[in-house]
């Protein structure tokens, strides 16, 4: 069974920075994507990023685009999100998710989803 665990998660002032962090385990991977997504309260769930397998490919979501970073750890069942200059609408809970072919923006087609971290940006 395949297990996502996140941390980093916390409160920020805008303008302020936190890292997500998401560890993968429970089996081998290959040839997978991992990538996060957000939902706010009374909000769809959002797409944010998404990183292939070897960190050659990267993906945002328009309204992180420049601000969000992800990235993969040296052990590839890891992967971060660094988040700069963070605005009260990045509020939300945030969930790492995994999958071998999914449609990068659609979470219906992620298997694995993380717990949740919640992320709150406020003055």
């Amino acid at each position: 069974q395949v297990q996502l665990v996140e941390s980093g998660g916390g409160l920020a002032q805008p303008g302020g920075s936190l890292r997500l962090s998401c560890a993968a385990s429970g089996r081998a991977f290959s040839n997978y994507v991992m990538g996060w997504f957000r939902q706010a309260p009374g909000k769809e769930r959002e797409f944010i990023s998404a990183i292939n397998w070897n960190g050659g490919y990267t993906y945002y979501a328009d309204s992180v685009k420049g601000r969000f970073t992800i990235s993969r750890g040296n052990a590839k069942n890891t992967v971060y999100l660094q988040m700069n200059n963070l605005k009260p609408e990045d509020t939300a809970v945030y969930y790492c998710v995994l999958d071998q072919t999914p449609v990068l923006r659609d979470g219906r087609t992620y298997d694995y989803w993380g717990q949740g971290t919640q992320v709150t940006v406020s003055s």
